[in-house]
C-alpha cells in the first residue's frame, strides 16, 4: 500500500535529547484506499520535495522520520483527496491534486497542532476491490483443509500360517483404526479410497523377479508358499499378500495425490504390509513393495516436485529406501534406527552414520543409528532438535513423507525402545511447520499391538490439529545418543550449514568423548554381506528376544498408566481474542509524535478482519484491570501515581512523562493501559478455564519494559508480568514460561522473576553489546538469574548486524525448544513484540510474518497447547498486522506458511553457542557443544588420548 509522509519544519526538536532514545522520532502515515492511490502515489515526491531541506538530522538506523499530527482541516482535505475519485477521472485531475496536496504540505507546515486520534479514517472496506497486498494476505494465510486417512480392512487378510508368534499379523491395522474410532477420529477425517498399485508403478523401482514371485503366491499352495518364504529374509508369503502388498502401494500413492492436487491438507495410510525394507531386486524383513519410496518417486515424476524428506522413524534402518535414493539430491532421507553398532537386524555396516550418500546425493542421506535400547522422548527430542529440524529447515522439502513405524514405542518386543505414544504427536507438530504442512504418514513397523494403536491414533489426531498432548520433562539423553548425535554432525556438516553450532578439534585437545574421535566400524561386529548370506532362511526366524515374555506385563501395565495419565481434552474454541476500544484512547499530548501510537492496534484488528480471522476467533468481553489485580506486580504506590495522570491539565502532563525514559502520556492512559492488562486477563481465564485452547490479547500499551514502580520504553504496567502473577495466584500453576521474542529486552519482565524458579523467562532480543535500548547489560546472556531463579532467566542476545528468520529459528531449535521442553511449562504466555519484523522503523531486523508464525508453531508443542500472545512492540502497522495474523493463523490451525532455505548467520551462530555455554550448566537437554574432527585422525584415537 502506498504511503505519503508528511514531515514539519520543528527547529525545537534536539537529536542529542536522551529522551529521543531508539524509540523518539515522528511520522504520520497517510494511507490511501480504493480508487486515489494511484493519483497520491504520483504526487508522493512532490510532498517530500519541499520539507526534505528542512528535516531535523537525526540517526535514521534507528528512529524513522518525524510524524506529525494533523488539525481538522488537515485531515477533512486528506479525506477528500482520498475518496474523492472524480480528480483522477477528470481532465486535469492530477493538476488538481496537486494543488491541493501542496495546500496540505502548506498546512502541516504550520506548528499549531491539534491532538487527535487517526483510526477511523483509516478503516478498510469489506470491499474494496484486491490488491497485491490481499494476493499476499492469501499467501500468508491459508484456511487448512481436511485430513484424510487411507484404510481398507483387505489389507488384514494375509498372515503367517506356520509360525503364529510372528509379529507382521492382521491386528497391527485392525486395532490402530478400532483405537481411531473409539477416539472419534475416523469421522472427522475425508476418507481416500484404497486402490491397487499398477504394474507400471510396482516397476518404477522394483525389478521383474520380485513382482513376478508376488503374482505367483496368490496362485501356490501351501508347501509352495513355504518353499517361496524360504528364499527371503524374515517374510512369509500368502495367496493374499500380493493383494495386500498392492493395496498398500497404491493407498501411498493415492494419499499423495490428494495432499499435493489440494485436496486434503495432510493424511495417515493405516495399512500393511509394511515396505521401508524392500529394494529395487530383493523383499525383507515383512516388507515387499517400498511404498514410501514409490511415493516419493511418483511425487517427483508426476507432480515436479524437487525436495522430498522422507523421514524414517521405524526402529528398524531403511535400507532399501536408502539405496533406491542414495545418489539422490531430491530426496532427503533421514533413518533413526536401533543399530547397537551393526549387531541389530538388518546387521548392514551401511546402517551407520558415516553413510551418507554418494554422487550428487552426498550428504542428503543422514543415518542417525542408535547403540543403546531403551532410548525414548529425550533421546528423540533431542535428535529433533540437533539434527532433523535444522537440517530440514535448510533442505526446505515441498513434501514430508513419513515412514511411520511404532517399534520403538514402549512396549515393542522387537524395539525395545520407551518412545511414549504421545510423543509422536509431538513428533507431528514438530513436523508439520515444514513443507507448508504438505505430512504423509505410511504406517511402517510397530509390533506391541496396545502402544501401535495408540501411537497411531495419537498422530492422526494431530494431523487433526488438536493440541499436543503432555509427556513427562525431557532430561540429559543418553551418552550413547549425545555421541551418535555429535557424530552424525560430525560427517554432515561439511554439507549443511544449519549444523554450525559445534567447534574444531584439533590433536591436542581433549574430546568429549573418545567415540567422537573413532571411526567405525567396530571389529568385534559381523555384517551381513553378500559374501555370507544363507541360500534359505527359516521360517521359524525369531522376531524378538524370548526374555521379553518376562517383562511383557509389566510393559503393560506401563502403557495402561500412560493411555491412563495422557489427556485428550479439547476446548471449545481454539482462539480467544480480547480487544478494548479503549486502548486507542493512549496518545500523545505533545508534538513528539512517538512510534507507539493507536494505528498500531487498528491496523491490526483491520488486517485480522480482512483475513478473515477476526470471526474465527472468540471474542472475549473487555474489561478493566482491578488495582488489586495490577498490584499482584506493581507498587500500590506506582498504581496510585499512575492514577492521578487522569485529572493532570496538558501541560502537567507533558512535564511529568518528560521525568521518564521514552514515555508520553495522557488523561487516558490510566484506562488505555487498564484496558490492556484486563484483556490480557480475560484470555488468561478463557484459556486456563479450558473455554479456549490459545489466545491473543490485541494491547496497547506494551507493557514488557515496566518496573515494579517505574514506566519507561512506551509501557505503563507490565501486561506480561502482572499476567504470570495472576496465574500463579489464581489458578495455582507452578511453571510458567514466559517468551519474549520484541527485538528489544523485556528487562522488566527479566527483573520481575529474576529469582523465580517457578517463572522461566526466556528473551530473544537485540543487544548489540548493550548498545541497544533498553541499554546496558541487563540483556547480556550471562544474566541467568539468582538464588533460587539461577538458570530460568535465559537472555539470547543478538549482536553484529540485523538477523532475519534463520537466525530466530535456529535459536529455536537450539535453545528454546530443549529448554522449554525440560522445563515442562503449564502454559506459555507470549511476550509477542513485532518489532524484528521486516521494515520496522526501530529494529532493523528482518524476521518475516512466515518467521514468526513457525515461532509460533513450535511452541504450540507445549503445555498442551495452551498458549497465549500478548502485544508488545512493533511500529510498522502494515507490517506488525501481516505478522500477528500470521501467528493467529497458526493458533486457528492453518497450515504453516512457507519459509525458504534456511541457515543462519555466522554473528547469529555465535550468539547462540554463547547462550548455550553459559546455560548448559542448568539444562541437562544443551549437551551438544563439543568440538570434533574434521577427518579420521592419521594415528588410533586410544594412542592419541594415551598421549593426552
Amino acid at each position: 500500500m502506498e504511503q505519503v509522509i508528511v514531515i514539519p519544519d520543528d527547529e525545537d526538536d534536539d537529536p542529542t535529547s536522551s529522551e529521543l532514545s531508539c524509540y523518539s522520532g515522528r511520522r504520520h502515515v497517510v494511507k490511501e484506499s480504493g480508487r486515489a492511490t494511484e493519483a497520491i502515489s504520483k504526487t508522493k515526491d512532490d510532498v517530500l520535495n519541499g520539507v526534505d531541506k528542512n528535516r531535523t538530522a537525526r540517526n535514521t538506523k534507528y528512529a524513522p522520520d518525524p510524524e506529525p499530527y494533523l488539525t481538522s482541516d488537515s485531515e477533512s482535505l486528506i479525506t477528500e483527496i482520498v475518496k474523492d475519485d472524480k480528480i483522477i477521472r477528470a481532465d486535469g485531475g492530477l493538476e488538481e491534486l496537486d494543488k491541493r496536496m501542496q495546500t496540505l504540505n502548506d498546512d502541516l507546515s504550520d506548528s499549531k497542532w491539534e491532538p487527535m486520534v487517526f483510526v477511523e479514517k483509516l478503516a478498510i472496506s469489506d470491499t474494496q476491490p484486491a490488491s497485491d497486498d490481499d494476493k499476499e494476505i492469501k499467501f500468508l494465510v491459508s484456511e487448512r483443509k481436511r485430513t484424510g486417512l487411507v484404510y481398507d480392512e483387505m489389507m488384514s487378510k494375509h498372515y503367517h500360517m506356520w509360525n503364529d508368534k510372528f509379529t507382521e499379523k492382521p491386528e497391527r491395522i485392525l486395532e490402530p483404526y478400532k483405537k481411531c474410532q473409539e477416539y472419534g477420529l475416523v469421522e472427522r477425517c475425508r476418507k481416500i479410497e484404497a486402490r491397487f498399485a499398477t504394474d507400471e508403478e510396482m516397476k518404477s523401482l522394483h525389478n521383474e523377479e520380485i513382482i513376478s514371485d508376488l503374482k505367483l503366491s496368490s496362485e501356490l499352495s501351501e508347501p509352495e508358499l513355504r518353499a517361496l518364504s524360504m528364499k527371503y529374509d524374515y517374510l512369509y508369503f500368502h495367496n493374499d499378500v500380493y493383494d495386500s502388498a498392492r493395496l498398500a502401494m497404491g493407498s501411498s500413492l493415492e494419499l499423495v495425490d490428494h495432499i499435493l492436487n489440494g485436496e486434503i491438507s495432510n493424511g495417515l495410510a493405516i495399512m500393511r504390509p509394511p515396505g521401508h525394507h524392500a529394494m529395487q531386486k530383493e523383499m525383507a524383513g515383512y516388507c515387499y513393495l517400498n511404498n514410501v519410496a514409490v511415493a516419493a518417486k511418483h511425487a517427483i515424476e508426476k507432480h515436479g516436485l524437487n525436495r522430498v524428506f522422507i523421514l524414517d522413524w521405524d526402529v528398524h534402518h531403511g535400507q532399501g529406501t536408502q539405496y533406491l535414493f542414495y545418489d539422490d539430491p531430491k530426496i532427503l532421507y533421514i533413518s533413526v534406527h536401533k543399530y547397537l553398532y551393526g549387531r541389530e537386524w538388518p546387521c548392514l555396516r551401511q546402517g551407520d552414520y558415516d553413510y551418507i550418500g554418494e554422487g550428487k546425493g552426498t550428504g542428503f542421506n543422514i543415518n542417525v543409528p542408535m547403540n543403546e535400547i531403551a532410548c525414548g522422548n529425550s533421546d528423540y527430542l533431542a535428535i529433533f532438535f540437533q539434527l532433523i529440524l535444522p537440517v530440514a529447515y535448510e533442505f526446505d522439502p515441498e513434501l514430508i513423507l513419513v515412514s511411520a513405524g511404532y517399534d520403538a514405542a514402549i512396549g515393542c518386543p522387537e524395539g525395545e525402545m520407551e518412545i511414549t505414544p504421545a510423543c509422536y504427536a509431538h513428533f507431528i507438530s514438530l513436523l508439520s511447520s515444514l513443507a507448508n504442512g504438505k505430512i504423509c504418514l505410511l504406517q511402517e513397523g510397530g509390533y506391541c499391538i496396545k502402544s501401535l494403536s495408540e501411537g497411531i491414533a495419537l498422530s492422526l489426531r494431530a494431523l487433526l490439529g488438536d493440541p499436543t498432548p503432555v509427556i513427562a520433562p525431557v532430561t540429559v539423553p543418553r551418552q550413547s545418543v549425545i555421541e551418535t548425535i555429535l557424530n552424525v554432525i560430525k560427517v554432515h556438516r561439511p554439507y549443511w550449514k544449519s549444523l554450525q553450532f559445534q567447534g574444531k578439534w584439533e590433536p591436542d585437545q581433549t574430546s568429549f568423548s573418545n567415540e567422537i574421535l573413532k571411526w567405525p566400524p567396530r571389529s568385534d561386529v559381523e555384517f551381513f554381506t553378500d559374501s555370507n548370506r544363507p541360500d534359505r532362511y527359516s521360517i521359524y526366524q525369531d522376531c524378538y528376544s524370548p526374555q521379553y515374555e518376562q517383562v511383557r506385563e509389566f510393559l503393560m501395565q506401563r502403557i495402561d498408566l500412560l493411555i491412563q495419565e495422557t489427556s485428550l481434552k479439547t476446548s471449545t474454541h481454539k482462539v480467544a481474542l480480547a480487544y478494548d476500544d479503549r486502548v486507542l484512547l493512549h496518545k500523545d499530548l505533545s508534538s513528539t509524535g512517538w512510534e507507539e501510537c493507536p494505528e498500531r492496534v487498528s491496523a491490526v484488528c483491520r488486517m485480522l478482519k480482512k483475513c478473515k480471522l477476526w470471526n474465527r476467533c472468540y471474542e472475549l468481553e473487555p474489561r478493566e484491570a482491578t488495582i488489586e489485580e495490577l498490584t499482584l506486580f506493581h507498587s500500590k504506590e506506582y498504581v496510585k501515581q499512575v492514577l492521578k495522570t487522569v485529572s493532570m491539565d496538558s501541560d502537567t502532563l507533558i512535564r511529568y512523562q518528560n521525568t521518564f525514559k521514552s514515555m508520553y502520556l495522557c488523561q487516558d492512559t490510566y484506562h488505555s493501559a487498564t484496558a490492556a492488562v484486563g484483556s490480557l486477563l480475560s484470555v488468561v481465564d478463557s484459556v486456563l478455564s479450558g473455554e479456549a485452547q490459545s489466545g491473543l490479547a490485541v494491547i496497547r500499551p506494551p507493557g514488557h519494559h515496566a518496573q515494579k514502580s517505574l514506566m519507561m520504553g512506551f509501557c505503563v504496567f507490565n501486561n506480561v508480568a502482572v499476567a504470570a502473577s495472576y496465574v500463579k495466584e489464581k489458578y495455582g500453576l507452578k511453571r510458567i514460561l514466559v517468551l519474549d521474542w520484541d527485538i528489544h529486552h523485556g528487562n522488566g519482565i527479566q527483573s520481575a522473576f529474576y529469582d523465580d524458579p517457578s517463572i522461566l523467562f526466556i528473551s530473544l532480543h537485540r543487544y548489540d553489546d548493550g548498545s541497544f535500548y533498553p541499554y546496558g547489560g541487563g540483556g547480556f546472556q550471562k544474566r541467568t538469574g539468582s538464588g533460587p531463579g539461577e538458570g530460568y532467566n535465559v537472555n539470547i542476545p543478538f549482536n553484529k548486524g540485523p538477523k532475519g528468520d534463520a537466525d530466530y529459528i535456529a535459536a529455536f531449535h537450539q535453545i528454546v525448544l530443549p529448554i522449554a521442553y525440560e522445563f515442562h511449562p503449564d502454559l506459555v504466555i507470549v511476550a509477542a513484540g513485532f518489532d524484528a519484523a521486516i521494515d520496522d522503523p526501530l529494529g532493523g531486523y528482518h524476521v518475516s510474518p512466515n518467521g514468526f508464525a513457525h515461532m509460533t508453531q513450535m511452541v504450540r508443542s507445549l503445555s498442551n497447547g495452551k498458549l497465549i500472545l500478548s502485544l508488545e512492540g512493533g511500529y510498522s502497522p502494515e507490517s506488525m498486522s501481516k505478522c500477528v495474523s500470521a501467528c493467529v493463523s497458526v493458533l486457528l490451525d492453518d497450515p504453516c506458511p512457507i519459509l525458504p532455505s534456511l541457515v543462519p548467520s555466522a554473528a547469529g551462530v555465535e550468539t547462540i553457542c554463547n547462550v548455550l555455554d553459559t546455560q548448559k550448566l542448568y539444562w541437562k537437554s544443551l549437551q551438544f557443544r563439543a568440538v570434533l574432527p574434521e577427518s579420521k585422525p592419521e594415528f588410533p584415537v586410544d594412542e592419541l588420548m594415551e598421549e593426552q
